[in-house]
């Protein structure tokens, strides 16, 4: 082979110096030693050795590694020598000459060596990625109190929906069943020779009337009372309320009379379903809508299936597509998971598989589009 240039290993080493982290060459020999033919000066800045006491020793490089993450690293290096494939990882070590912990990312190409036979040889760099690894856990730990505080506010909306619900119930609606069997009193007293008088008392009844008929109706948007026969119930009463408020057939089956949920689980999974329905409504131009409860083994799965225009990926990325946001936010403060895809028949498919505390999966497929 011919000797390299001066002006080229000249300019090798200065690419290498001046290169932010550990430049290495690593060899995993067929009998399972190690071992590290070049080591750069970041060496020491790195991993708190000598490059010349690692090279003595190559064992010291996986003793830094921490033991919840050295079955990783071997197994990521034994993946890469059989499949001659990228090296690329990342892990936790520990510095006992500064007493503390990094985060180091490992990046690295492999070729197999002809001699001695069985080889496989690495050249690489090692890099430190402890600050944008904090910043990565930062914004989990973030993203995990926004999650928690959007469950919070979700379970004080539903009790504070439920407290107004139940006054207006019971105040405004027992106040008004008042005035209207005062005034069927007072009807009954009105002078035969005066019909203007019982005219008036008619128009008043049926204003009362018309009363009632709307605090019952508010009542029910703001708490379903059926919630309280569980979700059966309360998922075959709102889809009877879908087809007469919107004209749309929705047929529901369930294979179960029964399903024992708590009632914030199953307050949660009923407001997905009207979520759905009102996305069905509002966009997807459909004119039936078949929807089936099913309570498996381990499973729940509720589907809801139309015939409409189905969902692109642009309505998907709608800046305010509020509604499938809110439903994403409700199955991930139940511990779930929600994706999308296209129904066979035309429509579009919401599925939310959701492990709730007792170990069951919880999945609901429901058909819908974006606002």
């Amino acid at each position: 082979m011919s000797p390299v240039p001066p002006r080229f290993a000249d300019a090798t080493q200065a690419f290498i110096s001046n290169t932010p982290g550990l430049v290495y060459q690593f060899i995993l020999h067929a009998d399972g030693s190690v071992a590290y033919p070049f080591l750069s000066e970041g060496c020491a800045a790195l991993l708190g050795l000598p490059a010349a006491e690692l090279q003595r020793d190559p064992s010291r490089f996986l003793d830094l590694i921490m033991p919840d993450d050295r079955k990783s690293y071997l197994d990521a290096m034994h993946a890469s020598a059989a499949g001659l494939a990228a090296w690329n990882w990342e892990g936790r070590i520990w510095i006992d000459e500064y007493n503390d912990q990094k985060w180091i990312n490992l990046r690295s190409t492999p070729r197999a060596l002809s001699h001695p036979a069985g080889s496989v040889h690495w050249e690489g760099i090692m890099t430190n990625i402890t600050e944008s690894k904090k910043e990565q856990l930062e914004v989990t730990r973030s993203r995990a109190r926004l999650a928690e505080l959007t469950a919070h506010i979700e379970q004080v909306k539903e009790q504070e929906r439920t407290r107004i619900a139940r006054e207006i119930h019971d105040d405004l609606g027992g106040n008004l069943t008042a005035i209207k069997m005062a005034l069927m009193m007072l009807t009954q007293r009105l002078p035969p020779d005066q019909p203007q008088l019982a005219e008036r008392a008619g128009y008043v009844d049926a204003l009362v009337d018309r009363t009632i008929e709307a605090v019952h109706r508010i009542s029910l948007d703001l708490r379903p009372s059926m919630l309280d026969f569980g979700l059966v119930a309360a998922l075959e009463w709102q889809s009877r309320e879908f087809e007469k408020q919107n004209g749309i057939a929705c047929a529901f089956t369930s294979s179960d009379k029964e399903i024992d949920l708590s009632l914030d689980h199953a307050t949660a999974l009923f407001r997905i379903f009207q979520e759905a329905l009102t996305n069905i409504a509002k966009h997807a131009h459909a004119s039936a809508v078949t929807v089936r409860l099913q309570l498996l083994r381990r499973q729940i799965c509720l589907s809801i299936a139309d015939n409409g225009v189905g969902i692109l990926l642009a309505d998907r990325q709608k800046p305010h597509s509020f509604g499938l946001r809110g439903m994403n936010e409700r199955a991930k403060a139940l511990g779930g998971t929600l994706a999308l895809s296209a129904s066979p028949g035309g429509g579009a498919t919401v599925t939310i598989k959701i492990k709730l505390a007792s170990a069951r999966p919880v999945i609901i497929e429901t058909a819908l589009r974006t606002e």
